[in-house]
């Protein structure tokens, strides 16, 4: 309910702009919307959060034993990888430092995951498979394959990744690391049942994981362990390590003045008001979770039957409405989370801006040097350009030619939503895992 409040409250503040009203003062505007600061996650049981360490760096949970969670969600990338579209199976490395070798291309930017314990969370991925059910539990993929006993979201989400064979379960003819048959990869895309099932085999089967496990549920028998107490451990490792709140943004609405530079307060006040980015990246978590199509030039291997194309949330809804949709990432630390947009189509914030003010002549004008990463090219240009660029959102009209002087503004308001300890966060990695398996490999 208060999310939609504030949205109603800023729709008539970016009114107001456009009818020419005088250019507010950032404090009253913060109190007419009634802004309050981010609050950090509250800790997690210390057992679980150790074991969902564990779990998030092990490449345990791959069906090749080749990759984890870390490879594309990487503290050393600001909890992705750098790159635009993500390395999969059969690549080596982490982040910008990952090599192709055999490996697949992934659709999608791997997204940050910062602050997604925030309770406000409700839709996950940039196609919103998994969300909450406003009738309880959680609308996902698996349908009524999902088990009970996640706690949230962000655990409902975790249950995924490694379910997929581009991502981390490989493929039937693979052989994993040691030269053994990858057990996990025999499996078809909708078995989850029988996925986590032998992952949770191989899981128990390791002593160490065995005792992180006794530690994290003491009354759950190691034969009544699911894939589901693996998934609500890394949620809770993710909602505690990468919980960075400490942004001059946060500081200001939490009454520090002086937080905010000249350019990054008049930034702040083009982004509430007259250039309109606040209708979507709504506070607190500056995004409504809602999907929108910004007609983004489409570049990757584009996702399943409609490759090249990615059609986003129109694949999973079937709606003509949601077409080339995607969710409104979170801008909170976003000033470390390039390469933006769902297909990391854009390496620098300022391209960002200007294709929200002008989508067709971004996307006609868009060079694929603009991403970061190999084996890209743009979707072909003339057979996709009109229904894509057809689709984009009314929403984007509110948005005003905006000057250089008036980017920079916001730029500089974009850095200032950003934790300074997002941009150095190795002391997160561990030494080893119990699995024994090499970490960044």
């Amino acid at each position: 309910m208060r999310l939609r409040m504030v949205v109603s409250v800023l729709a008539l503040a970016v009114g107001a702009a456009a009818c020419g009203d005088a250019s507010p003062d950032l404090a009253s505007m913060v109190a007419d919307l009634d802004l309050e600061p981010i609050e950090a996650t509250v800790d997690a049981d210390p057992a679980l959060v150790d074991l969902g360490q564990a779990l998030f760096y092990d490449p345990i949970l791959s069906g090749n034993r080749n990759i984890s969670c870390a490879t594309c969600h990487h503290p050393r990338f600001a909890s992705g990888d750098g790159l635009s579209v993500s390395i999969g199976q059969g690549g080596l490395g982490v982040g910008t430092e990952r090599t192709m070798v055999d490996a697949m291309l992934i659709p999608r930017n791997a997204t940050e995951v910062f602050n997604r314990g925030a309770p406000d969370w409700h839709v996950m991925f940039w196609d919103g498979r998994v969300a909450v059910d406003p009738a309880g539990g959680f609308v996902t993929p698996a349908g009524d394959q999902l088990p009970a006993g996640l706690d949230n979201v962000l655990a409902a989400q975790a249950m995924f990744p490694v379910a997929s064979a581009g991502e981390m379960r490989g493929n039937p003819e693979d052989e994993e690391i040691f030269g053994e048959p990858n057990e996990i990869g025999e499996f078809g895309d909708e078995q989850y049942v029988e996925i986590w099932a032998a992952l949770t085999d191989r899981l128990v089967a390791i002593p160490g994981y065995v005792a992180m496990f006794a530690a994290a549920y003491p009354d759950v028998p190691v034969d009544a362990l699911g894939f589901q107490h693996a998934a609500n451990a890394l949620a809770a490792y993710q909602a505690t390590a990468f919980d960075l709140t400490d942004s001059p943004w946060n500081a200001y609405l939490a009454g520090e003045v002086d937080a905010l530079d000249e350019q990054a307060a008049a930034g702040a006040v083009l982004f509430l008001g007259e250039a309109g980015c606040a209708s979507c990246h709504a506070p607190p978590l500056l995004t409504d979770q809602a999907f929108h199509s910004l007609g983004v030039p489409q570049i990757g291997p584009g996702k399943d039957e409609e490759a090249p194309e990615d059609l986003g949330r129109g694949r999973e809804t079937g709606d003509a409405g949601d077409m080339y949709a995607f969710r409104t990432p979170s801008l909170l630390n976003v000033w470390v989370s390039g390469p933006w947009m769902h297909d990391g189509a854009f390496s620098d914030l300022s391209s960002v801006i200007r294709h929200h003010v002008d989508p067709v002549a971004s996307y006609e004008s868009y060079t694929v040097d603009q991403a970061v990463g190999p084996s890209l090219q743009f979707t072909d240009r003339v057979r996709f350009r009109d229904p894509l660029l057809a689709s984009v959102s009314t929403e984007l009209a509110v948005v005003p030619a905006l000057s250089a002087d008036q980017i920079d503004q916001l730029i500089a308001f974009l850095e200032a939503l950003t934790d300074p300890a997002a941009a150095n966060l190795d002391a997160l990695v561990p030494a080893s895992v119990p699995s024994g398996l090499p970490i960044d490999r």
